[in-house]
C-alpha cells in the first residue's frame, strides 16, 4: 500500500511531465501504425502531394486538438466576446492581452504535432516519398542525368536500390530525413530547456512558495467540486420539489452571474497583495467589489497553472 501511495504521489508531482510523455508516446505509436500499415507511397508524380499530406495534415490536426483539450483555452474564451462588448474601445487591448496569454497555450499545443513530425522524419517514409516527387530536389540530383533520372527518383520509395543509379555523392533521402529529424528534436529540446529556465527565473515567487501554491490550488479545486455538487443538488431538489408539489420555492442563495464572472477572470498576480486564485482574491476584496480586485500585473507564463488547474478540475 505504501508503494502504491508513493507511485501516486510521484504521478501527482510530475503530472505535467508525465502528461507530455504519454502524449508523445501515443503520437509516436500512431505515426508508426500510419507509416507501416496505412501509408503506401504511389511512386508516381503524386509522391510530393501524398507524402506531404501524411507528414503535415496529421500534425495540423494534433495541433488543433492541442488547443481544444487545453483547459486554459476555454478559460480564456468563455464569455470573452459578449455582444455588448464587441464594439467597446478596450476590445483591441483585450485581444492583445489574449494573444500574449495564448503563447504558452500554443507552445503546449505544439508538443504532439512536433512529436509526429520528428518521429515521421526518423522513420523517413513520408519524407522520402514527398522528396522523391519534389521538382527542386529532382533538379538538384538529376541536373546532369537527364529525364531518365527523374523517372527513377519517383520510384526510389518503392525500391531503395535505385538510389545508386541516381547519385552516389550525397546522402540518400532516408538519411536526409533522419538527419533533419534529429536536428528538429535537438532544437525542440534546446528551446524547451531555455524557455523553462527563463520562466522559472522570471517567477515572482520562490520555489517552495510555488510548490505550496500548487498544493493549495489542488485542495481548493477539490473542495470547490464538492461544494458545487452539494449546492447544485440542493438547488435541484428545491426546484423539483416546488414543481411536483406546486408550492412556492423557498429562498435560496446562489452566486450571481457577476460573481461567477469575477472568479472566472484570468488570474493576475500582484506581489504586494498575493492571492493564490481568483476565488481567494474574490473573498478578500469584498466579493470583488474593491478596486484591488482588478489590480495586478500581466500573468507571467510560469503562473499559467493557476488558470489551468481551475479549468481542468471543472472539466473544460
Amino acid at each position: 500500500m505504501d508503494k502504491l501511495r508513493g507511485v501516486l504521489d510521484f504521478c501527482i508531482r510530475h503530472q505535467t511531465f508525465l502528461g507530455y510523455s504519454i502524449v508523445s508516446l501515443i503520437t509516436a505509436a500512431s505515426e508508426h501504425i500510419f507509416s507501416s500499415v496505412v501509408f503506401k507511397c504511389p511512386c508516381s508524380s503524386e509522391n510530393m502531394l501524398y507524402g506531404s499530406i501524411f507528414l503535415s495534415v496529421p500534425a495540423l490536426i494534433l495541433f488543433l486538438l492541442g488547443y481544444m483539450v487545453n483547459a486554459r483555452t476555454w478559460r480564456l474564451l468563455t464569455n470573452s466576446c459578449p455582444p455588448e462588448k464587441c464594439c467597446s474601445s478596450s476590445s483591441w487591448e483585450t485581444c492583445f492581452h489574449y494573444c500574449c496569454v495564448l503563447v504558452p497555450v500554443t507552445a503546449r499545443a505544439l508538443v504532439a504535432p512536433l512529436t509526429w513530425i520528428a518521429v515521421a522524419l526518423l522513420g523517413a517514409s513520408f519524407y522520402e516519398c514527398a522528396a522523391s516527387g519534389n521538382s527542386l530536389i529532382q533538379n538538384y540530383f538529376c541536373k546532369d542525368h537527364g529525364q531518365e533520372c527523374r523517372k527513377l527518383m519517383v520510384k526510389i520509395p518503392c525500391n531503395e536500390k535505385l538510389w545508386k543509379n541516381v547519385s552516389t555523392d550525397f546522402f540518400s533521402l532516408q538519411a536526409q530525413s533522419q538527419l533533419i529529424g534529429w536536428f528538429l528534436i535537438a532544437s525542440i529540446v534546446t528551446v524547451a530547456l531555455i524557455s523553462t529556465c527563463v520562466s522559472h527565473c522570471r517567477s515572482p515567487v520562490s520555489y517552495l512558495q510555488l510548490k505550496f501554491w500548487k498544493i493549495y490550488l489542488k485542495e481548493e479545486q477539490e473542495l470547490f467540486e464538492i461544494k458545487a455538487k452539494e449546492h447544485a443538488a440542493r438547488l435541484a431538489e428545491r426546484n423539483t420539489k416546488s414543481f411536483f408539489e406546486a408550492v412556492d420555492p423557498a429562498p435560496f442563495q446562489t452566486p450571481s452571474n457577476e460573481d461567477w464572472r469575477k472568479i472566472s477572470f484570468l488570474y493576475s498576480f500582484n506581489s504586494e497583495e498575493q492571492y493564490y486564485s481568483m476565488i481567494h482574491k474574490f473573498v478578500n476584496t469584498n466579493r470583488g467589489n474593491s478596486n484591488r480586485f482588478r489590480e495586478g500585473a500581466q500573468n507571467p507564463p510560469v503562473l499559467g497553472f493557476v488558470d489551468e488547474a481551475s479549468a481542468s478540475e471543472s472539466g473544460f
